[in-house]
């Protein structure tokens, strides 16, 4: 028996590649294993190879593995480009429509599997995929009445014969396999998993159920990959709670209508990706001047223009904190996990109205797209914040003069009112301003309304802004990064321990302001300080050399090929510099 599995399907695009690892995962997430995927495909519609590796495990996974179990593949690309994760007991499952061929340089058993054949002879070709998860079933010993409830669910619409239909094409590749392997080989039977009911889910799903629970009820954006999902979910959910979604013309539309719906009083979030940001700076340079909270979400992808659309980068992180021209204050927060992404949008909302500022939810590719097993979230965590929103009658001023909404204060925070409140009038405008919103050039006033916007943000309050595990006083190494990476570098840091170096572990939730106090202790008890992150040019290294200083012990481990980290790279190179 094992008790971790990595197992890969892959093909054209457009075969039913994702439905046959949707179907494969949420079926053992049922059976209450734990479950990390991360899907690699194309920036098309059809065609082009994608694949879908998924791990499975009796305990919490966060990062896909560095070797594969299985590959199921449907053409011969497939397994061209990903045989050499297979270890030596590892078995290919090809359709045998393609006269699959084994690559000399593995010692994985190769399983032609007539799996278009089956699903032809059942009524239609499009059924391979379930001969595959069939086959599948037989190499883990696994009683396939387990997929029922799960094809039940996505085909039941179309009536049970398309059901039952499904299930035969399930129990034909079952049949089949459990004849290949009559020959000899063992199968890979998983344990038991503990039955517990949890969640899988993608953490854009995690990021758009945290804006509802958060008091969100408009969303504005336009559709780019990895945020697409966010607005969609929105789309199905937030009618039926008196909310709105509109898809505007462009990234700038989505921008300025949100600004326009938080200054109403309505909570309101928009998301994109690297090139939707880019458009939206000037607008965000607006929410900065004129107090006005916004809620941002950046799913980084691969760039700079068009880049890498569907692949895995983090390469964002100084745009989103230094992209607007001029200076304003803002708060950008990094999640490294789904439940993280749920906690972080929903406290996001409480944030930029407490501060008045624009808030970017910075995500990646990796945790945005990428499916993982997730434990109940705890809604009784979340609370409604609205910072100096004016619920109560404002009194008449002197000589009907304007209400001070940018008003000095000493915590830097204004009063603010939503349009129409008696007595409440004042002037917006993304010009230089006095107290009431009137424009003014005056040094003395512009000196003034800095020195107050930057103040609110001096002593932000958030609960966890950096992730620690730390275990030691004096740590051979510090593991530092953001986003996607925690799960890699906790592997390596397992494996780091066994060979007797002492590992702690830092992961940056609040990029901005970096929280210099969480940070500089650890780096300084540290012997040398390795930062993990998916770009070119060490972007968080370059952010903590500014900030906690200590250059000489900072390393950084890059890759920037589209492809997220193995727990196996992050391990080799921090072995390199002992």
């Amino acid at each position: 028996m094992i008790n971790q599995l990595s197992w890969k399907v892959g093909g054209q695009q457009g075969e039913g590649i994702e439905s046959t690892g949707e179907i494969f995962a949420i079926a053992l997430n049922r059976l209450g294993y734990y479950l990390y995927g991360y899907r690699h495909f194309s920036s098309r519609i059809k065609g082009g190879h994608t694949n879908n590796k998924i791990r499975v495990s009796t305990t919490e996974v966060r990062s896909i593995s560095d070797d594969l179990d299985i590959l199921v593949a449907f053409d011969q690309e497939t397994i061209d480009v990903n045989y050499k994760e297979l270890h030596s007991n590892g078995v290919i499952l090809a359709d045998a429509k393609f006269n699959p061929k084994k690559p000399e340089d593995t010692e994985a058993t190769l399983y032609a599997v007539p799996f278009t054949e089956i699903a032809t002879e059942l009524g239609t070709s499009l059924m391979k995929n379930m001969v595959a998860i069939g086959a599948t079933s037989a190499v883990l010993d696994l009683d396939i009445q387990v997929f029922e409830v799960v094809v039940r669910e996505i085909f039941g619409k179309k009536g049970d014969q398309v059901v039952a239909k499904n299930m035969d094409a399930i129990k034909a590749g079952f049949d089949k396999m459990k004849e290949n392997l009559a020959t000899g080989i063992q199968t890979m039977e998983l344990e038991k998993a503990d039955g517990k009911k949890r969640m899988f889910m993608i953490g854009n799903d995690a990021i758009a159920l945290g804006a509802i629970a958060g008091g969100c009820r408009f969303m504005a954006a336009y559709p780019i990959t990895p945020a697409s999902e966010i607005m969609e979910y929105l789309i199905k959910k937030l009618p039926a709670l008196g909310g709105t979604v509109i898809q505007t013309e462009d990234e700038i539309a989505a921008c300025t209508m949100a600004i326009g719906a938080n200054y109403g009083g309505v909570r309101t979030i928009t998301a994109s990706a690297g090139p939707g940001l880019s458009l939206k700076m000037e607008a965000i340079g607006l929410s900065g001047i004129t107090e006005t909270p916004l809620v941002i979400v950046d799913t980084q992808r691969g760039g700079p223009s068009t880049g890498l659309p569907t692949k895995q980068e983090q390469s964002d992180l100084m745009a989103m904190i230094y992209g607007t021209h001029g200076e304003i204050p803002k708060i950008v927060m990094a999640p490294s996990t789904v439940e993280e992404a749920f906690y972080d949008t929903a406290e996001a909302f409480n944030l930029a109205e407490e501060y008045q500022c624009p808030v970017i939810i910075l995500s990646d590719l990796q945790l945005s797209l990428g499916k993982q097993t997730v434990e109940p979230l705890s809604y009784d965590k979340v609370e409604i914040r609205r910072g100096k929103l004016v619920a109560e009658e404002i009194p008449a001023s002197e000589n009907n003069a304007y209400f001070k909404r940018y008003e000095v204060t000493e915590d830097g925070v204004s009063p603010r009112v939503i349009p129409g409140m008696k007595n409440g009038i004042h002037h917006v405008t993304g010009v230089e301003h006095d107290e009431t919103g009137k424009p003014s050039e005056s040094a003395a006033n512009r000196i003034a309304q800095m020195d107050k916007r930057f103040r609110k943000v001096e002593n932000i309050r958030f609960n966890t802004p950096v992730y620690k595990n730390v275990k030691h006083e004096d740590a051979d190494v510090l593991f530092v990064g953001f986003n996607s990476t925690r799960g890699v570098i906790e592997e390596a840091m397992t494996r780091l321990e066994k060979d007797g170096l002492k590992v702690n572990h830092a992961h940056i939730r609040l990029i901005h302001p970096f929280p210099t106090d969480e940070v500089l202790p650890l780096v300084r008890s540290a012997k040398k300080v390795v930062v993990v992150e998916n770009n070119a040019t060490g972007q968080l290294a370059n952010i903590m050399k500014m900030n906690v200083g200590h250059a000489e012990k900072i390393h950084m481990h890059l890759k920037y090929d589209g492809n997220p980290f193995l727990p196996h790279e992050v391990y080799t190179k921090c072995k390199e510099l002992f």
